[in-house]
């Protein structure tokens, strides 16, 4: 039988935000370097060897790295690496799915003659993304995004694994299931609760066995990746499904008016960029964490299509107002927006139903925003609060 050959890359920089800063100032080389002062937005590969993650309370951290140097993170310094990353990236091959800022599949099928075998491409992209940009990175190659995901995480940092086609479970079975996309550390819990630990252990289990213990949707989907099952092609052009935007509050007791200005700072960021990508949205997603650190999600599906700011953020308040028992009870630390349910703005392809009208005052602040900043003009309620970061994004897909 033919085994196709092992063409699909997963190119992931290592620790990009802290490798970012230890390519700008030579004095954090080779030091435990922490991003962001609150969270940990990212960790250098010796300070996460002192257990520091990203995500991680700031105080938390500097308790097991004592002497790690924390720098404020820089926004347009990281948009601007992942800029020259990516041309590298299309450089190598047309078929780029790009994941996040700091990583993307890589299709090389059909190159060979051109520029060789996969392992051969995969040393000149990471050459050249070193020696251009100066960052390091790791790439994974297997016949599935799955696995040449795995290969990635297996060769970190700043290593190049290939994974054979004739081995492919013998180089899955052996790693923790932890491995596996969706399995958090609830879900490993409830795994390792029943004495699988490795991947092949999960993989041996009848499927049946494996719904009833994570559920019906898990239990499929981590039957088919413990066998490699993964069908998916590396796809370009997608537009993302989502647009969202979160913000860390801290722990200390919060009055709801600083919550709701958090959400209405939110808001009109998501709905910026909703209409800048000539977006629309359908349903509005609220997205809470508490003190103890459990979440809660709330959802709402609107009747119309809209970029509106406004009609976006009746929905995120009514969301808001509802959980308040919960955040009263529980307190908060973080609340995020997310619009979903996205279709282009494009009319001729929307119902009587579904016809929306932009907003003048919308476009009237854009227009201000884009000339001359995104702080040039704010509502009354912001005004002296702190805007929260602006996390660095890929461009959305064509139009």
């Amino acid at each position: 039988m033919f085994v196709p050959d092992a063409t699909i890359l997963h190119a992931d920089l290592d620790a990009f935000f802290a490798s970012v800063e230890q390519r700008d100032d030579r004095r954090l080389r080779g030091r435990p370097v922490i991003v962001g002062g609150g969270v940990v937005l990212a960790a250098s590969y010796e300070a996460k060897a002192y257990g520091v993650e990203t995500a991680m309370g700031g105080r938390q951290a500097k308790r097991l790295c004592p002497h790690a140097i924390v720098v404020p993170p820089r926004m347009a310094a990281y948009s601007e690496a992942s800029k020259a990353v990516f041309e590298v990236f299309e450089d190598t091959t047309p078929l780029v799915e790009p994941v996040s800022i700091d990583e993307a599949f890589l299709d090389v099928r059909g190159l060979e003659r051109l520029a060789g075998q996969s392992p051969e491409i995969a040393t000149r992209l990471r050459r050249r993304v070193l020696g251009q940009i100066g960052l390091p990175i790791t790439v994974g190659i297997a016949r599935t995004k799955f696995l040449a995901k795995v290969a990635s995480g297996v060769a970190k940092p700043n290593g190049l694994l290939v994974v054979p086609p004739d081995d492919e479970l013998g180089f899955l079975h052996p790693l923790p299931v932890e491995r596996l996309w969706g399995v958090g550390r609830i879900t490993a819990a409830k795994l390792h609760g029943r004495g699988l630990r490795t991947v092949g252990q999960v993989a041996a289990l009848d499927e049946e066995m494996l719904m009833c213990l994570v559920g019906r949707a898990s239990g499929r989907h981590l039957h088919a990746l413990a066998h490699n099952r993964d069908p998916r092609p590396v796809q370009t052009g997608r537009r993302r499904r989502s647009i969202g935007s979160q913000r860390a509050l801290g722990r200390r007791p919060k009055p709801l008016e600083e919550i709701d200005a958090s959400v209405i700072a939110i808001v009109d960021r998501v709905a910026r960029r909703l209409r800048a990508g000539r977006r629309l949205c359908r349903t509005v997603v609220l997205r809470l964490r508490f003190n103890d650190f459990t979440r809660a999600t709330r959802s709402c599906t609107m009747p119309r299509l809209t970029d509106q700011s406004s009609a976006i953020l009746e929905t995120a308040r009514a969301l808001l107002a509802a959980a308040v028992p919960i955040i009263e009870n529980r307190g908060i630390t973080l609340v995020g927006i997310s619009l979903t349910n996205l279709e282009n703005a494009d009319r001729s392809q929307l119902t009587l139903t579904d016809d929306w009208r932009p907003d003048a005052l919308d476009a009237a602040l854009d227009a201000v925003r884009d000339r001359f900043g995104s702080t040039a003009v704010t509502r009354a309620v912001l005004i002296g609060r702190d805007p929260g970061m602006s996390m660095p994004l890929l461009p959305d897909g064509p139009v």
